[in-house]
């Protein structure tokens, strides 16, 4: 074996890298366990107990230390179907958005144009400024745009005599930076809502944003965190100086409340007021009093504070005795000249909560004005992990407490100081807003020393900056010491103090965590099962050599997960199935190579020799069959989405890629070993060495009944798609789809009779794996929007209220708007489409005849017809006969499966035809076809055992998948004997099937 060294070196450095990558989920789930522990089952104490240990360091390495936060960026992603949680795709109202860049115009062609657009969006791919563009020029031939769009807050782009292109120029670019703004903002605020692993993931071509968040099933929430508009506002600051009197007597508060405690569990009768009263309550009362009476009287306002703790690296688990608030808001010793600072204290984040207790005390709250409110920063200082506390000044007024909200921001961008060379933010203002802006600062400039202005979005600050002089014209900046991410992302935070466009829920799902928890058990135990047969199998066929196989079996599964970790990718219960489905499909490169190897030792080879001539002769047919799945995998990502469906198809790409590795590289590694340790090496026992010799069947001579029997199902097919249809899922037609759990098992009809008159129209109901779970998909209001999601969900509790005493619980919610089942519809279509392509041209290029191109093809639309047959026959009979984007991944992987066999008959074929060219075709191909036997009936079991361990123990989420698998698997084995190549043959000429020529 050639590169021996390279290939051990390249093995163990990626089995180091997987298992450092793994080791971040280990480590993620030991400190879980612990919180789990101490919690006792308490959501809220093992939050906490994650809390104050999220910036302690969990792992170190020596050249690099992670704390618990890094740890679970890294560890493997787990889908929302397996955890639990929400996921929503928001998608921007472009027919608002342009409206309010018209001036919300009045004209009646104009306001046709964008309603028909918005129709003409549902089933359109286009972009919406297009569609509206053609619609207008439809309803007013040779319309001009910019009297549309030539008001008074886009004259600096748009003139009453710019030309059409310069007006879609310009649309694009606003809708464009709106989206990209819109995207940010809720980036922000999903961070903010705490989750752990969220993703928010955009997509600006389509103008659609999707955001996952793990463990959340309160909807209405998350709506509110999504659609919601940004509330910015700029407030006046107190300093420091001025404050901390205030602090002071709060700190008093605190202690007074500290010693009614005391009296209520010595059974003291004195009282608080007493207490605050007499001033006598302890030594340290009065050592604490005299202390701040000295710093009040002090010409330096803030000479009483000190040092109160040693924060380097130590936990700040003790708030301070004599002084409460104000230890817990200095941990160091700060300098005189933050006295002038609207900065009032620095608290770690993990004690954010127990300050915040403390400020939200009544006692507290009444030390200081009733101006004052105490906000947060938006992010920690600079190599540190404190939040800075800012005192701002209110101006008293119930719903107008800042001096000046976000919408009198027009526009804000990134800039550069020409002087300083320094990032800034330049922001311009609408015409009342540049008036107030300049009263604003003209009052903070005149201060001595000079006042801040607070930049406060959704109660968080993000800049205090001092005001130097007054700004007029409604242009100013912010200087702040930024980098040049964060004056981009403070432009777009100023420019965005709301959400610049309307947004609506177009897809969304719910799956609750017992759910989820659910789709784990059943993923685990099917994979378990499913590699615990493969590997079963294969030492009962192949003895010896089969231990060899499952090694390789077992390091690819490590890689697999190893490469899912690292790369982030999330593992979904449809990307379980795929590793099951990817190991039975790895095992076909171990077939391949062990039944070359049992033709070459029946030639009389040594074992040596019949070693490396088999992986030899092997390898093309490995690699063609691997190459044509592959190119399905891929088809399958880029048409696939970003949901489930998507990471069926990293799975199935990946384990691909390692399945090459392993099989061809790593098996041949430990035969090179068992041969140098002169180990005992063989490839069958007594029942199986015999099982496939001495066959001579004349499969291409039965072609004709095989064609009978493909025409009479195709016709069937015809017939019962044309009269009974599909039954397509919600993904495909559009509505709500519910998972229902149920007290007591139920009856279908029952609840379809109750539901029919809730309704008004009768939904679709199925049993979901047990009897006591039902989904029940319904396309009523569809498409209402928010107001909808609670009169349908109203409706439905409703209806089943009317069942005797068997109370549901609502563990899974799913819906998808007409827009988007539209998008589903022609990704289907196009991925199918699109795979048997590939396919028909990666064969007319590797084997240079169309005649085998074509006949693959064939079979391959043949293939996926037949499954769809059997879905149509049984839509009435079957409750998982749904046709949703996971059927169509299996009909695409059944693509994948079925040309990989295909691929290595024909390499068979073409080998036998080189070797024989002065034989006959037909015959030669019929030789081939029987040495192929072995391989292709061992192959089909190892995958049909696991796809049917799947359909029996997966779990109803992938049960559809499964038995469309268990269809074309099967279908497939038939066609590429039957159909592949006797269509191959039959389109060759006359001339050409009485010789071997390729």
């Amino acid at each position: 074996m050639k590169s021996k060294g390279a290939v051990k070196f390249f093995a163990i450095a990626l089995a180091v890298v997987c298992l450092f990558q793994l080791s971040f989920t280990f480590i993620a789930g030991r400190i879980e366990k612990k919180a789990d522990n101490y919690a006792q089952g308490d959501p809220v104490k093992k939050r906490r107990y994650l809390d104050s240990v999220s910036r302690e360091t969990a792992f170190n390495i020596g050249i690099r230390k992670y704390t618990y936060l890094d740890v679970k960026e890294r560890e493997l992603n787990l889908g929302l179907d397996l955890r639990g949680g929400m996921h929503v795709t928001l998608e921007v109202a472009m027919e608002k958005f342009l409206k309010e860049l018209s001036g919300n115009n009045a004209d009646p062609v104009f306001n046709k144009a964008l309603a028909n657009a918005k129709q003409a969006k549902v089933t359109s791919q286009r972009s919406f400024v297009d569609i509206f563009v053609d619609e207008i020029q439809r309803l007013k031939p040779n319309a001009q745009l910019a009297p549309y769009f030539a008001t008074i807050g886009n004259k600096e782009n748009i003139k009453i005599n710019s030309s059409n292109d310069e007006v879609v120029t310009y649309l694009k670019k606003e809708s464009q930076s709106a989206l990209e703004r819109t995207f940010e903002i809720l980036r922000a605020r999903v961070d903010k809502f705490g989750v752990t692993q969220p993703n928010v993931q955009p997509d600006f071509t389509s103008g659609r944003i999707t955001v996952e968040m793990p463990g959340i099933d309160d909807a209405d929430r998350v709506r509110k965190l999504l659609k919601g508009s940004a509330k910015l506002e700029f407030y006046e600051t107190y300093t420091l100086a001025e404050i901390f009197p205030f602090m002071q007597d709060a700190d008093k508060a605190l202690l007074a409340i500290q010693e009614v405690d005391k009296v209520t569990k010595t059974g003291t009768n004195n009282t608080a007021a007493n207490m605050l009263t007499s001033g006598t309550t302890d030594s340290t009362k009065n050592d604490t009093t005299a202390k701040v009476d000295d710093t009040i009287k002090s010409s330096n306002p803030l000479a009483g504070i000190t040092k109160t703790n040693d924060t380097a690296g130590a936990k700040n688990d003790s708030l301070g005795k004599e002084t409460p608030l104000l230890s817990a808001l200095f941990p160091f010793q700060i300098s005189n000249d933050m006295a002038q600072s609207p900065t009032i204290g620095w608290v770690r984040i993990s004690d954010t909560a127990r300050v915040n207790k403390l400020l939200n005390t009544p006692e507290v709250k009444d030390a200081f004005p009733p101006e004052t409110k105490l906000l947060w920063s938006s992010k920690p200082t600079q190599q540190s992990d404190l939040l800075e506390l800012t005192a701002l000044k209110t101006t008293g007024l119930v719903g107008k407490e800042a001096v000046l909200y976000g919408d009198a921001i027009s526009d804000a961008n990134a800039d550069i100081d020409p002087q300083s060379n320094a990032y800034i933010v330049s922001m311009q203002m609408n015409p009342q807003g540049a008036a107030d802006w300049a009263r604003i600062t003209k009052a903070a400039a005149a201060m001595n020393p000079k006042g801040h202005i607070a930049i406060v979005l959704d109660d968080q600050v993000y800049s205090a900056p001092r005001v130097q002089n007054e700004i007029t014209g409604g242009r100013s900046q912010i200087t702040g010491n930024f980098t040049a991410s964060e004056s981009k992302d403070l432009a777009n935070i100023l420019k965005a103090g709301k959400l610049p466009v309307e947004l609506q829920v177009i897809d969304e799902a719910v799956v609750g965590p017992s759910l989820g928890q659910e789709a784990i058990n059943t993923g685990l135990l099917s994979l378990a099962i499913g590699v615990g047969a493969i590997a079963l199998f294969m030492v009962l066929y192949y003895n010896r050599s089969g231990w060899v196989a499952n090694l390789a079996l077992f390091v690819n599964l490590f890689f697999i997960i190893g490469i899912l970790t690292s790369l982030g990718a999330a593992l979904t219960m449809p990307g379980m199935a795929g590793i099951v489905l990817t190991l039975a499909m790895a095992v076909d490169a171990n077939v391949l190579i062990y039944e070359r190897i049992r033709e070459e030792l029946a030639l009389g080879k040594n074992l040596k020799m019949a070693i490396a001539d088999g992986f030899q002769h092997a390898l093309p047919s490995i690699i063609d069959g691997n190459l044509t799945t592959l190119l399905i995998g891929i088809i399958l990502m880029a048409f696939g989405g970003r949901g489930p469906i998507y990471g069926f198809a990293v799975v199935l790409v990946i384990g691909i890629l390692t399945s090459l590795f392993t099989a061809i590289l790593v098996s041949r590694l430990i035969f090179e070993w068992l041969l140098e340790k002169d180990s005992k090496i063989n490839f069958g026992n007594k029942t199986t060495n015999n099982l496939f010799k001495n066959i001579n069947y004349d499969f291409v001579g039965k072609r004709k009944y095989a064609y009978w029997f493909s025409g009479i199902t195709t016709l069937i097919g015809i017939i019962s798609l044309a009269v009974n249809g599909l039954n397509y899922g919600v993904d495909f037609e559009g509505g709500r789809s519910y998972i229902l759990d149920f007290e007591k098992p139920v009856q279908t009809e029952e609840v379809r009779s109750v539901l029919t008159k809730a309704f008004g129209d009768a939904p679709e109901i199925k049993t979901f794996g047990s009897d006591d779970k039902l989904s029940i998909t319904t396309n009523y209001m569809k498409d209402g929007g928010e107001v909808a999601d609670k009169q349908v969900s109203a409706k439905l509790m409703e209806g089943l209220g009317q069942l005797n005493d068997n109370p549901a619980k609502i563990v899974n919610t799913q819906l998808v708007g007409s827009t988007i089942a539209s998008d589903i519809k022609n990704s289907a279509f196009y991925s199918i489409l699109f795979g048997l392509l590939a396919v028909f041209l990666y064969i007319v290029v590797r084997f240079k005849r169309w005649q085998f191109a074509a006949g693959a093809t064939i079979a391959l639309a043949h293939d996926v017809f037949f499954v769809l047959t059997l879905f149509s026959l049984f839509k009435d009979w079957l409750p998982f006969t749904s046709v949703d984007q996971a059927v169509v991944a299996a009909l695409l992987t059944v693509v994948g499966y079925s040309i990989n066999d295909t691929v290595v008959v024909f390499d068979r074929i073409r080998e036998f035809l080189r070797n024989n060219r002065k034989s006959a075709m037909v015959p030669t191909v019929n030789a081939a076809l029987n040495t192929t036997l072995s391989r292709t009936i061992i192959t089909a079991l190892t995958v049909w055992i696991a796809v049917f361990i799947l359909f029996l123990v997966g779990g109803p989420i992938i049960r559809g998948f499964s038995f469309a698998m268990l269809i074309g698997v099967t279908v497939g084995v038939y066609s590429s004997i039957f159909v592949a190549t006797p269509l191959a043959l039959d389109f060759q000429k006359k001339s050409e099937l009485e010789s071997s020529t390729f």
